[in-house]
């Protein structure tokens, strides 16, 4: 495709195609996802992450192994971020005992302790004290881990929200608290819901570090998570990172969204995340396009020997769970 545009300051080639390729992933997943539900192959709700792609992704490609997250009720996205293995995702989301929770967890819990995903959690809000508490714990440790917790603008007018982020503060934790404000409670809009709708402002109100970034901006979101993580490592934590955004639908996958304006829609479909990872990737490298093609059909076919592994899978049993349970 010939030589690359020279960009002031730009990730390597390595931290592009990682984020490229982590935001399709997770619009594969969540799309096919659909499909699946669509089919009856997986029960109970069902929450995308369609448009906030870059959130996880930017977040996610600045922390690195012995690092924590915490999840939320829409957490397919940062699980995939976080590295975990689609095969276990999609057998979880199919109820199989080859998923993450033995098939006990379903879309909305799925976590992975050992590697320091706390999991999603059908809570809201419920992910940010289990941060702050895995932050306090790796302090008493003596260790340099970052923690992250996402969470969301329906969440931001819990109690544990303003209470976890003020002991954060007190004990200077490593720890980081990205809010993905989508704009929507389900379907009470952010101007229903509280007077001051720059949700980063509570922060600063407590003392606390506080940044707003696009959140359709995967690189923007990467380049703010950098610092907010150099600046806990330094032991001057915590960050409060405000990701704004707008799902590509409803709350579930049976949630209409007529209750979003079209235009405002049709506004940030026009800035979508993973078209913006890819022209990055384009932009700032000498890719060809056929190696784009190429990663994406590999995603694909990823996804597809997921599905069919999962389906092959065996049903969830009393006996597996009670293996699993043992684990913990």
């Amino acid at each position: 495709m010939g030589d690359a545009k020279p960009v002031a300051n730009a990730p390597s080639r390595e931290i592009l195609e990682k984020i490229f390729r982590t935001a399709y992933k997770i619009r594969v997943f969540e799309t096919e996802g659909i499909k699946l539900y669509r089919q009856g192959l997986i029960r109970g709700y069902f929450h995308p992450y369609l448009g906030q792609e870059g959130i996880a992704t930017g977040v996610c490609a600045a922390l690195k192994e012995g690092d924590y997250i915490a999840s939320t009720h829409r957490g397919h996205g940062h699980c995939i971020a976080w590295g975990a293995d689609v095969k276990k995702m999609v057998a979880e989301l199919l109820q199989k005992e080859t998923g993450y929770c033995k098939g006990y967890g379903g879309s909305m819990h799925i976590a992975d302790i050992k590697t320091g995903n706390l999991g999603a959690n059908g809570i809201v809000g419920a992910g940010i004290p289990l941060g702050v508490g895995a932050a306090l714990a790796n302090q008493v440790r003596g260790s340099d881990a970052v923690t992250v917790t996402f969470t969301s603008d329906g969440a931001s007018n819990n109690g544990t929200f303003m209470e976890s982020l003020n002991l954060a503060a007190i004990w200077d934790l490593k720890f980081i608290l990205v809010v993905e404000n989508n704009q929507y409670a389900v379907s009470t809009k952010i101007e229903e819901s509280t007077r001051e709708t720059d949700l980063y402002k509570r922060g600063l109100a407590i003392g606390v570090e506080s940044h707003q970034v696009d959140g359709n901006d995967p690189l923007a979101v990467y380049r703010m998570t950098q610092e907010a993580v150099e600046t806990c490592r330094k032991g001057k934590g915590p960050v409060l990172i405000e990701a704004v955004t707008f799902r590509h639908m409803g709350h579930h996958v049976n949630d209409p969204g007529k209750y979003m304006p079209e235009d405002k829609l049709a506004h940030y479909k026009s800035r979508d995340p993973v078209d913006r990872a890819r022209a990055a990737l384009k932009d700032m490298t000498s890719i060809a396009d056929a190696e784009i093609t190429a990663i994406e059909a590999e995603i694909a076919a990823e996804f597809s020997a997921a599905v069919a592994f999962s389906i092959a899978s065996p049903e969830v049993s009393a006996e597996s769970f009670a293996a699993f349970a043992a684990d913990y």
